[in-house]
């Protein structure tokens, strides 16, 4: 009865899961592809009970839907550890085979094919004869692993650890490389003798095949040498090639290239260069290594551009309406192209110029280089030196180095296709240098026109005229780029754009496109002049208009979600519900003072964010001559304050204070916004201003706004930035500006519609700011008498009385 309760355990019905060319042991790991329906339906039904499945392989792999006739009936019972699915309805699984079973009979054939198996119990088999079979494997595996070399030492060390013997043969047989009649042989040897054996015996006929194999391939070493069986057969081809009358490869291959390059049109030097190389390849075997290096050196050769240019566009009118169409503003650097096409159009062997775009981020310098080439009809390429330290980035590389390549140059020539297209050279002023050379001074030869015509590359190693390129160079700054190459170059500085240029390029440009960009339109969404004009003052801090950018971006994104949401909605975003969608303003802009006050002075700066208001506050208070600066000065903006100072107590008597105030009275300079760093000659006007304010309490006029150095004399000289000043004058609400004399010039960058609200005051002297900007002294108020003390404290502490009279407030308890 036992025997058979036993019998019964053993038997169970599992969804059955048909392998193609893939043996599955006992104790063995691994992962499976399931695609098939009737696969996949048993995996499911596997993991919908206690992931036990049966697993039997096909005897023809090809079969697509297997029957029962189809499949061994011996196979294994696995458990499913892992289960993934993967795009297109595979399931990938990983399984580890219990034990051995045999299909008994079958359920079900659909939608998933269903058996009742019965599990083979391994019996515990321990004899001498069963310890030799175990031991004789072993060493034949071992010898295995050495010979064959694919499996690991690693792998032979986890299966020498094994004890069982029918674990010991499902463990080896999981890791030969053996045909799937083979595996499934030993996987039908219920009996652990009879699997011993088996296996025992296919091993030695795998050592056999593996040692025939590696004396044929000793045999076959010792009878040829390399070099000896390529001239063998070189010579077999020849001998051939000659019977059959046809021509030997490489001569067809030295005909094709003379054909090429009498077709190229090459310079003389180069073509004499190009058929010495093709002698060259002619003479040496085909398979030596340098023949590849000349085959490539000669198809550089006649992939550049030696002939070939575009023709300009040579329609100033046409070209001038391109350029505004793609940019706002940008005067000068518009002047400057039409220049050129008007001497392209009268001499036609102009030399191309080298222009340096010099500017803050985001201004548009590499997108105005592309406008130049569209407005000209040239092919544009553009080189980021961004990072560049080695000198074969811009000559390229000896042709002795393996991989040998040009410069980045000749490559951008060969994808342009023509000689004379607009190169931009981008970030001129990032590159660096190391061991590998200086990539600056390898472009002196590139940037000079006198030259450039016979530049010469180390790969190419025959010169190349780049005189017709038109070199675009950009820059954030001009005191990175060494003067030899900086000599070289036409600077052409953009100091970004006004809060007018910028309001326009938002309006004509930005917001269509962002518009568009989003999929909205016109009229779903209303962006007003007020509205950007707040975007750039209280949420961008830039000279260029990349963050003016994302910030409409942003207001189309949320825009695009609240229409998706209402599709009959429209939106008007407008100056006041700007922080609705934005949050809360991150900038703040210089604004006039509300008042007229005494020690204030209004001075402006420039940055490269555009012009700003700088407000100086000087007190003074009674001490030893001590002056005091803060608000994080540079060195300039020290000197110009102790120049200040030193004018101010030369004039003391004019300007209607003491002559011995420095004596006993400290003085407090601060500028305001102490986190960010202030530098630069503009503000020493403004200093003087704010000390003689101080000290002579006259007031300084709300209104009035000043730049400019001064000297020990009180001289006033020239400053820069005047354009970007006066616009953060108007933007401030001032409505005089004093300014050197010497600036006047400078005015004349200001825009109309600015001029007119604002009054210019030029000054050569600090005596003239002087009248210009301080009021009349304000009356000093006598200090109010002391507050009666009770007569309680009168008694009880009568010492301190008379020090209330006499002492200043601030009294230690």
């Amino acid at each position: 009865m036992a025997e058979e309760e036993k019998i019964r355990q053993t038997i169970q019905e599992l969804p059955l899961l048909p392998l193609r060319g893939i043996i599955v042991f006992p104790y063995m790991v691994m992962h499976l592809d399931v695609g098939r329906e009737r696969s996949v339906n048993a995996i499911e039904e596997a993991m919908a009970q206690d992931r036990i499945i049966f697993l039997a392989t096909q005897k023809e792999a090809q079969t697509d839907q297997p029957g029962a006739e189809d499949i061994y009936q011996i196979g294994v019972i696995a458990e499913i550890k892992q289960l993934l699915k993967l795009p297109g309805g595979t399931i990938r699984v990983l399984v580890e085979g219990l034990a051995r079973a045999e299909i008994l009979e079958y359920i079900d054939m659909e939608p998933l094919i269903r058996v009742r198996v019965r599990e083979h119990i391994e019996p515990d088999v321990k004899s001498n004869a069963v310890e030799a079979l175990m031991r004789s494997l072993i060493n034949q595996f071992e010898q295995y692993v050495k010979i064959s070399k694919k499996i690991p030492p690693e792998t032979f060390v986890s299966v020498v650890a094994v004890e069982d013997p029918g674990r010991l043969t499902d463990t080896i047989s999981s890791h030969l490389t053996l045909k799937t009649q083979d595996k499934q042989r030993i996987l039908e040897a219920l009996d652990v003798t009879e699997r011993l054996e088996i296996l025992t015996e296919i091993l030695a006929r795998e050592m056999e095949i593996l040692e025939l194999e590696r004396k044929i391939n000793v045999r076959v070493r010792k009878q040829m040498e390399k070099t000896q069986k390529e001239y063998y057969l070189r010579e077999q081809i020849k001998a051939i090639q000659k019977e059959l009358g046809e021509k030997e490869d490489r001569q067809a291959e030295g005909e094709d290239l003379r054909n090429k390059i009498a077709k190229a049109k090459l310079p003389k030097e180069v073509e004499e260069k190009a058929l010495r190389e093709v002698e060259r390849l002619e003479k040496m075997p085909p398979m030596v290594a340098e023949a590849t290096v000349v085959r490539n050196y000669l198809d550089w050769l006649l992939a550049l551009p030696w002939a070939k240019q575009t023709k300009d566009r040579l329609d100033i009118d046409k070209a001038e309406a391109i350029l505004n169409e793609d940019h706002f503003g940008l005067d000068k650097v518009k002047e400057r192209i039409i220049e050129y096409l008007a001497i392209r159009k009268l001499a036609q062997k102009m030399k191309g110029p080298i222009i340096c775009f010099v500017g803050p981020p985001g201004v548009g310098k590499t997108s105005l280089a592309r406008s130049i080439a569209r407005a000209l009809e040239r092919k544009f390429v553009r080189l980021s030196l961004g990072g560049v330290r080695d000198e074969a980035e811009i000559r390229g590389h000896r042709r002795t180095y393996v991989g040998a390549m040009p410069g980045r140059l000749i490559q951008g020539l060969r994808t342009a296709g023509s000689k004379n297209p607009v190169f931009l050279l981008d970030e001129i002023d990032k590159m660096s240098m190391d061991f590998r050379g200086d990539p600056a001074s390898a472009l002196l030869e590139v940037l000079d026109p006198e030259q450039n015509s016979t530049f010469s590359d180390h790969f190419i190693e025959v010169p190349f005229d780049l005189s017709k390129v038109l070199f675009i160079t950009t820059a954030n700054g001009m005191h990175n780029i060494p003067r030899p190459l900086l000599d070289r170059m036409e600077v052409i500085y953009i100091p970004g754009y006004t809060e007018e240029e910028k309001t326009r390029i938002a309006l004509d440009h930005l917001v269509p496109k962002q518009l568009k960009e989003h999929g909205l339109k016109k009229e779903q969404v209303q962006i007003s002049e007020n509205t950007v004009r707040r975007l750039i003052r209280e949420y961008t801090r830039e000279a260029g208009v990349r963050n003016l950018e994302r910030e409409i971006a942003s207001l189309c994104r949320k825009s695009a979600r609240a229409i998706v949401k209402n599709p009959e909605r429209r939106l008007s975003i407008s100056a006041g519900n700007l922080p609705s969608y934005l949050g809360i303003p991150r900038f703040r802009y210089g604004l006039a003072e509300a008042e007229s006050q005494v020690g204030v002075a209004t001075g402006l700066a420039w940055t490269e964010t555009g012009g700003d208001t700088l407000a100086i506050e000087v007190a003074h208070m009674p001490g030893k001559g001590n002056l005091a600066l803060t608000g994080k000065l540079g060195d300039v903006m020290k000197e110009s304050a102790q120049a200040s100072l030193t004018y101010v107590r030369s004039r003391a008597r004019e300007l209607g204070i003491a002559d011995n105030f420095h004596q006993n009275t400290d003085i407090h300079i601060h500028v305001p916004e102490g986190a960010i760093p202030k530098d630069g000659p503009s503000a020493g006007i403004t200093i003087a201003t704010a000390l003689t304010s101080a000290l002579s309490r006259r007031p300084v006029r709300r209104e009035v706004a000043m730049t400019g150095e001064i000297t020990l004399r009180g001289r006033v000289l020239p400053v820069g930035g005047i354009k970007e000043k006066m616009l953060a004058a108007n933007r401030a609400g001032c409505t005089t500006v004093i300014l050197p004399a010497e600036n006047k010039k400078d005015l004349e960058e200001v825009p109309a519609n600015v001029k007119k609200k604002l009054r210019f005051v030029l000054v050569e002297h600090m005596d003239q700011v002087i009248r210009e900007a301080l009021l009349e002294p304000v009356p000093v108020q006598a200090p109010e008498p002391p507050e009666t003390i009770p007569a309680a404290i009168e008694t009880s502490v009568p010492v301190y009385q008379g020090m209330l009279e006499e002492t200043p407030p601030g009294l230690q308890t």
